[in-house]
């Protein structure tokens, strides 16, 4: 097993940006069975690395304005790090901010299992095939970059509060069931069929700097937990609030400085005010927010040039659902009698629901048999004392508060979707109520435990981390 480190010594980090903006027609993912083809772009897509350097340790940020990664592409960029840059595969933290205006890599939203799809059809799954190699070849790139450019550097961590752009999305309704607050009510006195909001958000708003000695500002690491889904289901190609985040940065901090932003465990979080049927969407005004009080945050930090650095992972098996048998007959049935999607339209563009969600149930069911349980891995990056905790998927923002609540070290930031796509991880209470998060889906497929496992087994993992 691989010890940690525990001598600090002098930082050298290096970072860089690589403009991964896909071609018209590309799919665009973060929408279910709707043909999303780019026609415009709000803001271009980066792939950005950040390298640290310390006593012989190394670890590489690459914060991605994507959607999804699948554990496909996350293994072949890990790869080429290692063979050409000298990481460790698990020294490689890949996190897609799950902006909802950009591609995925990799196909996620059916099993491997789940029969053919006529190659017109594979967005169904999820992905597109022919914008997969043109962002991989952008992503290493974008480390190679920032590896070169590794220098001497002065880290400083704060933390603000920001409570103003992000809503628990799971209203609690009159019966107890919940439903998820839209940006638009029919009603002229607002969402009234809301009784409270079931959980918390997480305000914090992390900020890491990366300085030279002549207090040049070269990079950012902001963590911050919120759905970014401004622009959903425009056919718009957008890096959503992330983006607008780290371009106010830069014009605060100047043209070289690379922020990375670090989406938290947002699996409940959404921009959309559940009270407010007066909201005007706008992911710009939301980075305007966040970089404000990130640049209250930054007026006050204290500024360091030696840190421990380290990072270890943790591999925990987490057991798929079984799927109703009543559910999987009726999807089976309905399969059998339309193998090939069920469309809602004459131009082929949406799928019918019934139909996906047969789609989805069987999907559980091949992944749940083929499997059995789910390797799921944890990755903690400790840089002085602030530790970044990976996680793939979308856990609750119970969980990533639990976590916090539970660290030996603060700051603690959680950093989501990291790795590979799991899909959601609620409360186990979440359950009782229902609601999209929780039906059985190939986005929503592991058992309730879930997220229990995936919070003890982080905090164990800290613990050794930091050696408490």
């Amino acid at each position: 097993m691989r010890e940690v480190q525990q001598q600090p010594g002098s930082l050298r980090a290096g970072v860089a940006q690589v403009d991964i903006t896909p071609k018209a027609g590309v799919q665009l993912a973060g929408d279910i069975g709707r043909r999303r083809p780019a026609r415009l772009v709000s803001d271009p897509l980066y792939a950005k690395a950040l390298v640290f350097e310390c006593n012989g340790c190394k670890l590489c940020f690459v914060g991605l304005d994507l959607t999804v990664i699948t554990r496909q592409y996350s293994a072949l960029i890990r790869q080429a790090a290692t063979e050409n840059f000298g990481f460790e595969p698990e020294a490689v933290m890949i996190h897609p901010t799950q902006t909802h205006s950009a591609p995925s890599l990799g196909y996620f939203m059916l099993d491997e299992d789940f029969p053919a799809l006529p190659p017109q059809y594979d967005w169904i799954r999820g992905g597109d095939e022919s914008y997969n190699s043109f962002a991989v070849e952008g992503i290493v790139q974008a480390i190679r970059l920032a590896n070169e450019a590794l220098q001497p550097v002065q880290i400083g961590v704060g933390s603000g509060i920001e409570g103003r752009v992000a809503f628990n999305r799971r209203a609690v309704k009159r019966d107890g069931s919940v439903g998820m607050p839209g940006r638009r009510w029919e009603n002229p006195l607002g969402p009234t069929w809301i009784r409270y909001l079931e959980g918390p958000i997480d305000p914090e708003l992390g900020v890491m700097c990366v300085r030279t000695e002549s207090l040049r500002m070269v990079a950012m690491l902001v963590n911050y937990t919120c759905h970014p889904v401004h622009l959903l289901p425009k056919p718009i190609v957008s890096a959503d609030w992330p983006g607008a985040l780290a371009d106010q940065l830069r014009k605060a901090y100047g043209q070289d400085c690379v922020a990375v932003v670090l989406n938290g465990a947002c699996g409940n979080i959404n921009p959309w005010p559940p009270y407010n049927s007066d909201y005007v969407e706008d992911h710009r005004r939301m980075g305007r927010v966040l970089a404000a009080t990130a640049g209250k945050v930054i007026e006050t930090l204290p500024f360091q040039d030696e840190a421990i650095l380290d990072w270890k992972t943790k591999h925990v098996k987490i057991p798929l659902r079984q799927v109703d048998p009543q559910d999987l007959d009726k999807a089976e049935k309905l399969l059998a009698q339309y193998p090939q999607p069920v469309w809602t339209d004459e131009q082929c563009t949406r799928v019918d629901s019934d139909w996906m969600r047969a789609a989805e149930v069987l999907s559980v069911h091949l992944c749940q048999q083929r499997e059995g349980a789910l390797d799921y891995e944890i990755q903690v990056f400790r840089v002085g004392d602030t530790a970044f905790v990976g996680l793939p998927g979308e856990p609750f923002v119970e969980g990533g508060l639990r976590i916090k609540l539970a660290s030996p070290t603060y700051p603690t930031y959680i950093v989501h979707m990291t790795t590979h796509y799991v899909g959601y991880i609620p409360t186990k209470e979440a359950f009782d109520r229902g609601g999209h998060e929780v039906a059985t889906s190939y986005w929503a497929k592991l058992v309730p435990e879930a997220l229990d496992i995936v919070v003890e087994a982080a905090i164990d993992l800290l613990h050794e981390v930091f050696r408490t």
